[in-house]
């Protein structure tokens, strides 16, 4: 494969460069479930952590490697820096996987050189040559980073990657570390290096971007046109500081405007074939899932996942789409799996009709899964006449996929009112299975709720983000909560759906807690180390 290919090639990086957005932390059978879906998405290649971080991460990648790095699922990939321990750990843990690939990287800029790695030029060079060579000697598939190549003196760049390429490296990676540079220069980058190293036809290009200037997906597009044929991207754009360049964006993009790109990739131009192997009909439920598991809510007027999306309030909008979609929209909603809110179940609809309709929207439920899910569903059936898709969706993410089970919600109950004073009493179960309740008074029902959970967990927290959403339209709607809270320096997520919004605020918060409470008991472990980003 080389730089010639006419095909976009995705490298999704969310369960790793996405988990290190702060509060965005996944236990490794949340990051399964992303794994899973990923490979239903059609991604080519999944970033399945950095093995050598800690052993949750070196599990998380095995684990992934085992069970979706199947032979006709996607390449499974681990991050290691420039170091032998660091490849190792890579090596053994993607073992399982039919086709696994090691991305090993280093700086090249002068500014990490001289303050962050303190070597020299000629030092980084002989180390990112040996340590490709090393990578390889584990697995066929390598992929180098010169980290912070966007700043990188050109003649260096062109120097480490033609070495590295002569290594073993398949694919090399520019990455714009910083999101500083604009699209013309990244353009630019990459036209330079197919000028300028003498072997650039023996890997692929790709690229890395972060959003600090929101001018990710805008650099990768640039980078395209200019020879780069592997983007790397993140579900929803998310990743440390601003994000990543947004997957869905980036497909879309290539999807709506392939008549424009198609002769950059040696195509005609009136070709109709797809510019990546992305189902698009995935890309909402993946959002979603991704959204909900990682607690970053996606913004209304995101682009194409965005509830505002293919909403059109101004009258003049609303007549045209009325009268001819594309007068207003460039594409159609169920192009990327957002279908109409049909009613599809209620109360009296049966296992096999519930098995049936989930698989229909792309869940995969073990027998223990799908007899916690239907329970769930029969319960929200009986206060809500009609269940949609989206009901579902919410139904199964909220009880399938859950934080570690310490302490579960037994009972809430509150009691508030124009001239009363916000109570809450509450119910937990403890890891111990011991059944604890408490009491306390807050400025409203949820805050109220909160310091009685506060009262019965007592572990110290900040909440710095409570969130309601409506899952579908009516009075019975389903409210989905998603909280954040802080506890010294890190940041954890939860999230819940129910009928009653209280019980869902109290569900999210014991979620987060959880999780709080699961990192808490892992935090004295020594081999854990934090990951450099790219």
């Amino acid at each position: 494969m080389t730089n010639k290919t006419d095909r976009i090639i995705i490298f999704d990086t969310t369960l790793r460069d996405g988990e290190q957005c702060p509060g965005a932390t996944l236990n490794i059978d949340e990051k399964l479930v992303i794994a899973k879906q990923l490979a239903r998405l059609g991604v080519d290649i999944i970033e399945a952590g950095f093995a050598f971080a800690s052993p949750g991460d070196f599990e998380a990648v095995s684990k992934i490697a085992k069970i979706v790095g199947t032979e006709n699922g996607p390449v499974i990939c681990s991050l290691a820096r420039a170091i032998k321990a660091d490849i190792e750990a890579a090596a053994e843990a993607l073992k399982p996987a039919v086709k696994a690939r090691i991305h090993t990287f280093i700086s090249t800029s002068d500014i990490h050189l001289e303050y962050q790695l303190r070597k020299s030029r000629a030092e980084v060079l002989a180390i990112a040559e040996e340590m490709v060579a090393y990578a390889k000697s584990f697995v066929t598939d390598v992929e180098f980073s010169p980290m912070d190549a966007a700043r990188s003196d050109p003649e260096f760049l062109y120097q480490v990657l033609e070495r590295t390429i002569a290594a073993g490296a398949t694919t090399v990676n520019i990455p714009d570390t910083v999101g500083y540079t604009t699209p013309s220069e990244f353009g630019a980058i990459i036209k330079g290096i197919i000028e300028n190293v003498p072997n650039i036809d023996q890997a692929i290009i790709s690229v890395h971007g972060h959003n600090d200037l929101g001018l990710a997906v805008a650099n990768f597009l640039e980078a395209v046109k200019n020879g780069a044929r592997q983007l790397e991207c993140t579900i929803n754009g998310i990743g440390e500081r601003a994000g990543n360049a947004s997957l869905e964006e980036l497909v879309m993009a290539l999807h709506v405007r392939r008549q424009y790109f198609n002769p950059f990739l040696g195509r005609p131009e009136e070709s109709q074939e797809s510019l990546t192997n992305i189902d698009t009909r995935q890309i909402y439920k993946t959002s979603r899932l991704v959204s909900n598991l990682t607690g970053m809510l996606v913004q209304p007027n995101k682009a194409i996942v965005g509830a505002n999306a293919f909403a059109h309030e101004s009258g003049i909008h609303q007549d045209g789409v009325l009268k001819n979609k594309l007068t207003y929209e460039i594409m159609d909603a169920q192009l990327i799996g957002l279908t109409d809110n049909q009613i599809v179940l209620g109360k009296h609809s049966g296992r096999n009709a519930f098995r049936t309709r989930l698989k229909e929207l792309g869940f995969e439920l073990s027998d223990t899964e799908l007899n916690k899910a239907f329970v769930r569903f029969k319960e929200v059936a009986d206060k809500k006449k009609d269940i949609s898709d989206w009901d579902l969706e919410a139904i199964v993410n909220d009880e399938i996929q859950q934080a570690p089970d310490l302490f579960r919600v037994e009972l809430v109950q509150v009691s508030c009112g124009s001239n009363a004073r916000p109570t809450a009493t509450v119910t937990l179960r403890t890891p111990e299975g011991e059944e604890l309740t408490d009491a306390a008074i807050g400025t409203g029902p949820v805050d109220a709720v909160y310091k009685a959970i506060n009262r019965v967990v007592n572990v110290p927290n900040e909440l710095i983000e409570f969130s309601v959403q409506s899952v579908t339209a009516g009075i019975d709607a389903l409210g989905e909560v998603t909280i954040r809270l802080r506890y010294e320096s890190k940041v954890f997520s939860g999230h819940a759906a129910n009928t009653d919004i209280i019980v869902a605020s109290a569900q999210a918060y014991v979620n987060a807690l959880n999780r709080l409470y699961s990192a808490l008991q892992r935090q004295e472990k020594p081999e854990e180390v934090s990951a450099q980003k790219l």
